[in-house]
């Protein structure tokens, strides 16, 4: 019989397998003309097998994602208690996409996603999924309440949604700079504040 450590290596392997084959196939066919049948097909298991691992191939496609969020938080609430909020939360991110940009299959994945508004909307609901979480580990951090204080979830959000949508918005702009990069500049804007004045003063009909 497989010992309990086995069966859960030999599980790794499969989700794994399927993450690479389901990346492979995306970037020759394209998010949407791939079917779950044919990443199943390509790691030789069954779509019942496939639907152990993932719910859908939207799943599949952003599990990469969902890690990269939950390695932000891990390291947001490792980085020393007295750091600014901000700071921790940009210095977390900076260091996860830094480290990602080594992997091939970040590259991929930021290609699929930027071909398929379906996958950079549904990337932006998926972090919106994990708020409370964020929040809460922002309250500790700043030793509030997120129920009664809206802080730790503004926070959040930005962590979360508002950078990447930056990040994106300068890729489609032609940007090539890494994303660690891009990450850490969205954040110094948002240090730097966002009242930013308007481009033409309105005439005072007063006046």
């Amino acid at each position: 019989m497989e010992t309990p450590g086995l069966r859960e290596r030999k599980k790794r392997q499969t989700r794994e397998a399927l993450i690479d084959a389901a990346q492979a196939l995306f970037n020759v066919h394209g998010f949407e003309a791939t079917t779950v049948d044919q990443i199943a097909e390509a790691v030789d298991v069954s779509s019942r097998t496939f639907f152990r691992y993932f719910t859908s191939k939207e799943d599949v496609a952003l599990s990469l994602a969902d890690e990269q969020i939950t390695s932000i938080l891990a390291v947001f609430t490792a980085q020393p208690d007295d750091m600014p909020v901000l700071t921790a939360l940009r210095t977390a991110a900076v260091e996860v996409m830094r480290a990602a940009e080594t992997d091939t299959r970040f590259h991929e994945l930021q290609n699929v996603i930027s071909l398929s508004p379906a996958l950079m909307a549904a990337r932006i609901e998926r972090g919106i999924a994990r708020f409370d979480e964020g929040a809460r580990l922002i309250g500790t951090r700043m030793g509030v309440d997120p129920a009664a204080d809206p802080r730790p979830h503004l926070l959040a959000s930005v962590a979360l949604c508002a950078v990447q949508t930056a990040v994106d918005a300068w890729r489609t702009a032609g940007h090539d700079a890494p994303e660690s990069e891009l990450t850490g500049r969205a954040f110094d804007l948002l240090s730097a504040g966002l009242d930013y004045p308007a481009a033409v003063e309105r005439n005072d009909p007063a006046g």
